[in-house]
């Protein structure tokens, strides 16, 4: 099963010619979750080729470098003659003022939007194999991280060992698999731990928004597949960070080392740097022990499975 992150802005507040503000695009087995939607998102969208088909919008804060995109993108979507429902998250309270982005400029999309408010610690999606849980950052009173969970994978079927204990080819394998015992003609019953290993963990993807380093982002994001993570600044600006509640690069390095992540995505870059991000990635790697870069706009990554 895949998983490809694309991103799809990745500059701070003010845009650049290079970079987009806030939005990344998950695209989960055919699930597409859109992570914030900064103007021009829409945009963003057709240069990089992801299609429409988003199902849910994930809303970190309500500043405009990660919102103003949404009336852009409603009405295209309205434009493409959409019909299935789109359901906006985003945190609690928010909810009107979303409700109103979604219909500026007397906007009344013909496919129905549904917005939820949602709180820290609260899971946002439940679906068949995963979860979306929104986690407090430290940006403003009512900022929000997402972090997708996958639920625990079969463990390997060992069918070397099932032919062993006399299991026939067929459907007695995949009963074990699935967790039943099986009888053989002989009256032998096998058991399926006797030939399916241990749960294999999913992926965990963990996008911050806005924030300053937090201990409770570093909680969440333990053992996390993808980190993206705000590295608005480099250590020249770390003053400028603390006073505008984002992070440096070195800082969210940190984070990830403490977190044991396993890849580092740098955003929410300050049009400060322009096209020299050098030193947000030599700062980020001499804090990280993983995989640590600066995405371009664009650019897709995919996240395999922890056991891979």
């Amino acid at each position: 099963m895949s998983m490809r992150v694309t991103f799809l802005g990745t500059g701070g507040a003010v845009p650049t010619t290079e970079r987009n503000p806030s939005s990344v695009l998950v695209n989960r087995e055919g699930d597409r979750l859109l992570f914030d939607a900064g103007e021009g998102t829409q945009r963003q969208m057709m240069r990089f080729g992801t299609g429409f088909t988003i199902s849910d919008i994930f809303v970190t804060h309500l500043h405009g470098d990660h919102v103003l995109g949404l009336p852009g993108l409603i009405q295209t979507l309205d434009f493409n003659d959409r019909e299935e429902a789109l359901t906006i998250y985003t945190p609690d309270g928010t909810e009107d003022d979303i409700h109103e982005l979604v219909h500026a400029a007397d906007n009344h999309p013909s496919f129905p939007v549904h917005i939820y408010g949602v709180g820290p610690d609260e899971t946002a999606v439940r679906r068949e194999d995963y979860e979306i849980r929104a986690f407090r950052t430290d940006h403003d009173t009512n900022s929000l991280g997402y972090a997708l969970v996958e639920d625990d994978r079969k463990g390997r079927f060992d069918r070397e060992k099932a032919e062993e204990l006399g299991v026939p080819v067929g459907p007695k394998f995949s009963q074990l698999h699935e967790g039943e015992s099986v009888e053989l003609d002989d009256g032998t019953t096998v058991e399926p731990e006797q030939v399916v290993g241990d749960p294999r963990p999913g992926r965990k993807f963990v996008y911050t928004g806005d924030t300053r380093p937090s201990a409770t982002v570093a909680e969440i994001a333990e053992d996390a597949d993808m980190l993206v993570h705000d590295a608005t600044f480099a250590d020249d600006r770390a003053d400028r960070a603390a006073d505008t509640a984002h992070s440096t690069a070195r800082q969210a390095a940190e984070i990830a080392n403490r977190a044991d992540v396993q890849r580092l995505a740098l955003t929410h870059i300050s049009s400060r740097y322009a096209g020299n991000v050098s030193d947000h990635v030599r700062e980020a790697r001499e804090a990280f022990d993983g995989e640590a870069f600066v995405p371009d706009d664009g650019e897709n990554r995919d996240v395999p499975y922890p056991d891979e």
